[in-house]
């Protein structure tokens, strides 16, 4: 039985229902759960000493396409806007096997765990050359990372009208199929899981009406989660009004695309009528702050949303758009970028925490995650606040106005995947080595 327990941490922000900060806290994991939280707990589980740090619940990235992490800073899609970075990058990533899926899956997952994060979500809908969503399921497993893999989908090539070229789409019988197969071999609904599968067609422009309908009812019979796109930017919206004849809201619900089993990323371009919707509903949002910037897609309402209720949490979005997949640097995004749009007191660092943690959580429907309470599971991040960064800070706990945004340790399930600044369960230098290969052979093929 794996034990720990952590001891003195100098705050502990529990992201709990009550929202509790604790002052030199200990915190003891047994069997993957947290058992006690209090001072001087005594056990003679082995000892992390966390004197000097911040500890908050381990991070949730509710948004990600990790197979990008082989196509960052790419120069013909660095200035693009989105239907036009889609479609410089599609040719690129048509020729990904299952170990470019494999290897980029391990490098962004790496990459989101040294930045506090223990639970993720993948959104992987290209499946080229013998490619299967079983690639990033391994991968993840190996990292050590919590995992909620969405089994994505495209069916209408550019010759149909729809964006993605004709050789990335497949046949929606078989999609739904592949969805069956997945969710059967690894789906895990228990509270322990380290991975959950979900069903997610790309997005209204790569797939029909019929497989966004179809995919809903399957993923209500199997009991998993339902993820896509939706409302990114203006573009999109022409896009629904022109072929759908109603805005992006309007075509999810029509669809059975709404309730707590869904999840929407971006809803930059959401109006009034849709947010209440999704309050109304409960349908969760994933935020990607530096994604909408990059690619200049706009400001998502999110204090709006948040104050009418609709569950939001952050996404890095994939590392194409982003180009980076740090969550902690994507929640001071978020947290800033509701300033530009609303004002300075728009939403304080703690509010970006708590949707980074538990609101990210909540998202994807897994409550037993993203806070520090007893009978939660045991996904913490340690946060060394000893560095030139916290230098002069009154508020310690104010992670996200002066702090680091690299984990000291991260605990998952109550075992440890970072230790002292580095990931313990892979070697990263070789990762990388295998991931610039992989990119520069991508490179000469184009």
């Amino acid at each position: 039985m794996t034990r720990l327990l952590l001891r003195g941490a100098d705050h502990l922000l529990t992201m709990d229902d009550d929202r509790r900060e604790l002052r030199r806290a200990d915190v003891l994991i047994e069997a993957g759960v947290i058992r006690a939280i209090g001072q001087n707990l005594q056990s003679d589980a082995p000892v992390i000493d966390a004197s000097g740090c911040v500890v908050t619940p381990g991070l949730v990235n509710t948004h990600h396409h990790l197979y990008q992490s082989l196509t960052r800073a790419v120069p013909a899609a660095q200035d693009a806007l989105l239907f036009g970075w889609l479609q410089t990058l599609y040719p690129i990533w048509s020729r990904f096997t299952p170990d470019h899926m494999f290897t980029s899956a391990q490098v962004g997952l790496t990459e989101l765990a040294l930045s506090g994060c223990t639970l993720s979500s993948d959104h992987l809908y290209l499946y080229p050359n013998g490619a299967r969503l079983e690639d990033t399921i391994h991968a993840a497993a190996e990292v050590g990372v919590r995992f909620q893999p969405t089994r994505g989908a495209m069916s209408i090539g550019r010759s149909q009208g729809g964006l993605p070229p004709d050789d990335l789409v497949e046949q929606e019988a078989d999609i739904l199929e592949d969805c069956i197969r997945v969710i059967d071999a690894f789906h895990d609904p228990s509270p322990e899981s380290m991975c959950r599968v979900g069903v997610a067609p790309c997005s209204p422009f790569s797939v029909s009406r019929d497989l966004m309908r179809d995919a809903a009812l399957l993923a209500r019979d199997k009991g998993v989660m339902m993820h896509t796109h939706l409302a990114e930017n203006e573009e999109d919206i022409a896009y629904s009004l022109e072929t759908f004849g109603c805005r992006p809201g309007q075509y999810a619900e029509d669809l059975g695309w709404v309730g707590r089993d869904v999840w929407h990323a971006h809803c930059v371009k959401l109006d009034a009528a849709e947010i209440e919707l999704f309050a109304k509903t409960g349908t969760g949002v994933a935020h990607c702050p530096c994604s909408n910037c990059r690619l200049g897609s706009g400001i998502a309402p999110v204090v709006d949303m948040r104050a009418a209720g609709v569950p939001v949490g952050l996404g890095v979005d994939g590392s194409a758009s982003n180009d980076a997949g740090n969550l902690v640097a994507e929640a001071r995004q978020a947290m800033l970028l509701q300033r530009v749009a609303q004002g300075a007191d728009a939403m304080s660092a703690r509010a970006a925490l708590e949707m980074a943690t538990r609101g990210g959580a909540d998202v994807l429907g897994r409550p037993e995650c993203g806070r520090i309470a007893v009978g939660c599971r045991a996904d913490i991040a340690i946060w060394d606040m000893s560095g030139i960064e916290t230098a002069g800070s009154w508020d310690p706990a104010a992670l996200l106005l002066a702090g680091p945004t690299t984990v000291r340790d991260l605990i998952v399930e109550g075992r440890q995947i970072v230790q002292d600044g580095q990931i313990v369960t892979l070697d990263m230098a070789t990762l990388i080595a295998r991931q610039n290969q992989m990119a520069r052979g991508l490179g000469e093929a184009v």
